[in-house]
């Protein structure tokens, strides 16, 4: 470079390519800033690049350098940058010769300063709260007897030993830990898969879904603490079924997750105090409550047992309350035998007033066939006077009415008539064959009960000279004149001899003799 400025004349200056200049630049910036330190704005940054690279620019109030992150540094920064963030920046100056630009490959990158980092953590949390990530609805109540809790934390630091010891004097129970990374930049992402993950547990699987989850970590400074105030945690912990217990730090220290967790602790070991109770505790109060509910139920047992003494008194015995039932009970079954025998006779004497004979039978019958006849005769005559009232009361409405509205009920009129009288013609066959059929029913009755179809097997009804029928032998005398009804036909016959006929005996043959005189 030097050989290049001494020689001034424009005939003797030596000849460079483009790319000589450009690399000799590079050559000459790198030795000069080496290593420097840069404050200014972050502009343009739009994430990593696909190959993990970062590119974007620092300024302030009136220039402007370009910057590139390499991907190893990108993943060991302790926290993300973010457009608009004032950050001081180290590392060397070098140039691009593709585009004659020079630019800052930062080595380290920190923010400029507490309240650089306060002003971001504000701006973001004014955002999320007004998401409604930060929304008191949106808090869970903790469950007050847990099963199984979740603590997502370091495994190998002394909050998680602190936490299990807590819990173990309180009140033991299964504890599960997601170890994650507590500082650097991979805690948000880690804290937030551990809260997703205990989340997406199936409950009654293989391995218990937590009752409610505690995100704890030690203290330490805003920076160290940075990692709790990613919005990828705070979107997870306000997203979480399982109620979320935010114990980062001392109660001093807030971090985002304390405004979306449903409780803050202010310690980790107050964490485990909230999660669970203290078993002794609940001992000592459900030995009281049941003493007090034995006591109580003693003092109201007693009193219901008095209350019970004093109306026992106050009753009568049984045998006082049963005294008087008794004696109606003892007279009423010493009246049973006299009031059944008593039944019993009036029972015979109305049958024996009944007298069910054939005169009876054929007199009721032939009653009932005059009744039918004398009902049959007075039908028609009882229809046509029926019209004719009908007719007459038509007539006299038709007076009142016009000719058409009177027409119109004369026809109606007519048409019921006619229906009625088709009714009553059906009623009249209907009724007629059932008194037809209970005719029927009593003359084959009567003739079942009638001394006739005995005749017909051979018997014979005396009659005497009056026409009543003979009952006794004894009652005729001889030389009376009776008659003799046979199946077909009646003859006379004149009584013989001094007594009362005696039958023969049968003689010792089958089949001989025949059935000999009645007389």
């Amino acid at each position: 470079m030097t050989d290049l400025l001494a020689n001034d004349s424009p005939s003797n200056a030596a000849e460079f390519t483009v790319s000589e200049i450009s690399n000799a630049l590079k050559r000459t910036v790198e030795d000069a800033f080496g290593n420097v330190r840069v404050r200014g704005e972050i502009s343009g940054y739009r994430g990593p690049h696909s190959s993990g690279h970062a590119y974007f620019a620092l300024k302030d109030d009136r220039s402007r350098i370009e910057a590139v992150i390499w991907k190893g540094t990108f993943r060991g920064l302790r926290f993300r940058p973010e457009e608009g963030m004032e950050v001081i920046a180290q590392g060397r100056l070098t140039t691009y010769p593709g585009s004659s630009k020079y630019q800052i490959v930062i080595e380290r990158l920190e923010p400029a300063g507490a309240g650089a980092l306060m002003a971001l953590l504000e701006e973001r949390r004014r955002r999320l709260a007004a998401e409604g990530l930060f929304d008191a609805t949106r808090k869970q109540l903790l469950p007050f007897m847990p099963k199984v809790i979740g603590v997502v934390t370091s495994p190998t630091g002394a909050v998680i030993r602190d936490i299990i010891h807590r819990i173990s004097d309180r009140f033991p129970l299964h504890v599960l830990v997601w170890p994650v990374r507590v500082q650097g930049e991979t805690t948000g992402a880690e804290v937030s898969a551990a809260v997703t993950g205990f989340n997406a547990l199936a409950a009654g699987g293989r391995i218990p879904r937590p009752d409610v989850l505690i995100v704890a970590r030690g203290g330490g400074s805003l920076e160290d603490l940075w990692g709790f105030n990613d919005e990828a945690i705070v979107r997870a912990v306000a997203g979480s079924l399982i109620p979320v217990i935010s114990a980062v730090g001392h109660e001093t220290d807030w971090t985002l997750i304390d405004h979306a967790a449903d409780v803050r602790a202010p310690t980790p070991t107050g964490a485990a105090e909230m999660a669970v109770p203290v078993k002794a505790d609940l001992e000592a109060t459900l030995a009281g409550l049941g003493a007090r509910l034995r006591s109580c139920s003693a003092r109201g047992i007693d009193r219901k047992r008095q209350a019970l003494r004093a109306a026992a008194r106050a009753l009568p015995s049984a045998d006082q309350l049963l005294a008087l039932p008794r004696r109606r009970f003892d007279e009423a079954a010493a009246r049973l035998d006299r009031c059944l025998d008593v039944g019993l006779e009036r029972k015979r004497a109305r049958f024996e007033r009944l007298r069910l004979t054939p005169a009876t039978l054929s007199r009721r019958i032939a009653e009932a066939t005059r009744t039918i006849d004398r009902l049959g005769a007075r039908l028609p005559a009882a229809h046509l006077a029926l019209r004719r009232d009908r007719m007459h009361r038509l007539g006299r409405a038709a007076a009142r009415l016009g000719l058409e509205p009177l027409l119109r009920r004369m026809s109606a009129c007519d048409d019921r008539v006619e229906n009625l009288a088709h009714r009553a013609d059906r009623a009249a066959d209907v009724r007629l064959a059932r008194l037809t059929d209970r005719l029927a029913q009593a003359g084959r009755l009567n003739a079942s009960l009638s001394y006739k179809a005995v005749l017909e097997r051979g018997f014979v009804v005396v009659h005497d000279a009056a026409g009543a029928p003979v009952k006794r032998a004894a009652s005729l005398s001889a030389g009376e004149q009776v008659t003799l009804q046979f199946a077909d036909a009646s003859t006379g016959a004149l009584i013989a001899g001094d007594g009362p006929a005696r039958p023969r005996p049968r003689t010792g043959k089958a089949g001989g003799g025949g059935q000999g005189s009645l007389f």
